[in-house]
């Protein structure tokens, strides 16, 4: 086995424990922005690795005419009848291996090219819609100036990302903050819109989409989901009281807030209500940032994990 594509298949082997270590560490709640770079280091690391490992096994001594002449030296082996039956299934299995390694790692590559190309129309066709209905159905309220308000029950506040972004609050939750948590409501999704956080979360939803039966996706897309909204609340606490935040989630979680729209980032989740807890206690109590060595240190660690499987691509299989 070539040594490049050992060693990328080992790398790609070893991002999925990493994965799930890293979804259950404690420390990315010290900083958010941080951890969610690991992890998109460690996704697109994973992915060159495992793009890379495929392609090179299957491609294995191209560069020395070896893969790239193998059905010629079959088809001379063979037709001279110069091998025994058992060297013969010997190298009809090497080929179908390589063969078969070749289009796994094609495959790979052309899934994931895919599923995030779909996500991404997916998103643009529901926000799409939801402009739609919200032109319809929105209108303006002088306590919540810059967003729009519909008429619904349920306390519910989310904003749909885009060159037409806007905030959405319901008239449930009109009637269930007082001012000072509506700002703070405000202050938050405003973050989302302003540092596109649904780019952010956009590569791992495609991720879950191709993956459903990975634990390791769906723990990788909830934990991102977090360090999302975690990252959305500090940026709302350079604005507002962090008290006024936490009483507005645990308000809106309490009266059970409804799931936001496809393409869309709420408030609070009613499939969230660990997240939700999550985060108030996070506001209330708030844990040290991380010191700047340990800072120093996610980044290096996030630049090898790209930079590692890049530099093997560029060696000879």
């Amino acid at each position: 086995m070539p040594a490049a594509a050992l060693v990328l298949a080992a790398f790609a082997v070893a991002c999925v424990p990493a994965g799930s270590a890293l979804a259950s560490a404690r420390w990315p709640r010290r900083s958010p922005a941080a951890a969610i770079v690991l992890w998109q280091a460690l996704g697109l690391g994973w992915g060159l690795a495992a793009i890379g490992a495929l392609v090179g096994l299957g491609a294995a001594d191209a560069r020395s005419g070896v893969a790239s002449g193998a059905f010629a030296l079959a088809s001379r082996v063979l037709s001279r009848g110069q091998a025994t039956t058992g060297t013969q299934r010997l190298l009809a299995g090497t080929l179908g291996l390589r063969l078969l390694a070749l289009s796994a790692g094609l495959v790979l590559l052309l899934l994931l090219c895919w599923v995030t190309v779909a996500a991404f129309a997916a998103v643009l066709r529901a926000r799409r819609r939801q402009r739609m209905l919200l032109s319809l159905l929105a209108h303006g309220d002088p306590k919540v100036p810059g967003a729009l308000v519909v008429d619904h029950p349920a306390a519910t506040a989310y904003c749909v990302p885009g060159l037409r972004s806007c905030i959405v609050i319901s008239a449930g939750a009109l009637d269930l903050l007082d001012q000072a948590e509506l700002a703070a409501v405000l202050a938050h999704e405003r973050a989302h819109l302003r540092e596109r956080h649904d780019l952010v979360l956009l590569p791992f939803t495609a991720l879950l989409r191709a993956f459903r039966w990975s634990a390791v996706a769906c723990e990788a897309h909830a934990a991102v989901a977090l360090l999302v909204e975690m990252l959305a609340d500090d940026r709302a606490l350079r604005h507002r009281p962090a008290r006024e935040l936490a009483t507005a989630l645990l308000r809106v979680g309490a009266a059970g807030g409804v799931r936001a729209p496809t393409g869309a980032l709420a408030i609070a989740d009613d499939e969230a209500d660990g997240q939700v807890a999550a985060r108030v206690s996070r506001l209330l109590r708030p844990p040290p940032r991380l010191p700047r060595p340990a800072l120093i240190l996610v980044a290096v660690v996030a630049v090898a994990t790209v930079a590692i499987p890049a530099a093997f691509l560029t060696l000879p299989f």
